[in-house]
């Protein structure tokens, strides 16, 4: 079903930066189609696997064990579900904060430019805001500001113009609509690449990505235990850059502080300096592999 539902990307390179004890306790924080889930499962003896998703889809593939524990919510809220647990400190967390190929391939989902259909985009579909909401609601300065920071976007605000010019004529709701709508903005023989950074930054305002993934790194240095391991699967610049930075210095600003007698003061330290991709072979089995980026810390002592 795993195979279906998603190709689970850098797994066996992931799953082996956790380092896992078989007595040890684990967050999959971005759990889907269990892919992750059950590599580190399946070396587990004692130990236990707690995991996040805030998609209803994915509870059909849970994990039937004692030691799993599925929570139906977003990753953001991690320290209070694990401390509902009694859970204090755990020994490695991943987070793989890519869609899952399941959430492409559905039309209704709204995630993907391939297919007509409600413009979406909730992760949560308990979310009361929709993609359609946030295009036809907000302010031009605040679609252009979406599309430049989320979608790095040149033309944003050309876009962002030529969608408010397109809804005030009539509502843009479903996906073909929204094609329609800012089809002058779109690059000649670059449509799927502009597309695709087009439908990124309204994934990541709606689902307010960026913010999420701010809370939870900011919580995983206390969840973590001294030698515990945080890995982290990114998939476009911006979220890397912030992981990057934060595993640099335990901050998002990337700014290393350091002691009386200069030593680098971080609370964790990055295990591989150089960011870990798929290969050649993983591509080609697994093309939504191919923007993949893997970074691993380990907090210090």
């Amino acid at each position: 079903m795993e195979r279906e539902y998603h190709i689970p990307v850098l797994l066996n390179e992931s799953v082996n930066g956790l380092e896992i004890k078989a007595d040890g306790d684990y967050v999959d924080v971005t759990f889907g189609g269990g892919g992750h889930s059950r590599e580190i499962f399946s070396r587990l003896k004692s130990g236990r696997l707690f995991a996040f998703d805030q998609d209803e889809d994915a509870a059909a593939n849970v994990i039937h064990d004692d030691r799993f524990f599925f929570i139906r919510h977003n990753f953001k809220y991690i320290r209070n579900f694990l401390k509902y647990y009694g859970v204090e400190q755990v020994d490695g967390i991943l987070a793989d904060l890519g869609v899952s190929s399941h959430d492409f391939d559905v039309a209704e989902r709204g995630f993907s430019f391939r297919f007509d259909g409600d413009l979406d985009m909730r992760m949560n579909r308990d979310s009361a805001q929709t993609a359609a909401d946030l295009v036809n609601t907000y302010s031009e300065d605040q679609l252009r500001t979406v599309f430049r920071e989320f979608g790095e976007i040149d033309n944003a605000g050309r876009l962002a113009k030529q969608l408010v010019s397109a809804r005030n004529i009539n509502p843009v709701k479903t996906i073909e609509q929204f094609r329609q709508a800012i089809a002058p903005c779109v690059p000649r023989l670059q449509e799927s690449k502009y597309l695709a950074k087009v439908f990124q930054a309204l994934r990541i305002e709606t689902n307010r990505e960026m913010d999420v993934l701010h809370e939870f790194l900011e919580q995983s240095i206390e969840l973590l235990k001294p030698g515990g391991r945080l890995v982290v699967i990114t998939y476009h610049s911006l979220e890397d850059r912030m992981v990057k930075n934060f595993i640099r210095s335990g901050d998002l600003s990337g700014k290393q502080e350091k002691d009386f007698f200069g030593n680098v003061e971080s609370p964790l330290m990055a295990i591989n300096r150089k960011v870990i991709v798929p290969t050649d072979e993983e591509i080609e089995r697994n093309p939504r592999a191919r923007s993949g980026k893997l970074r691993i810390a380990e907090k210090n002592a």
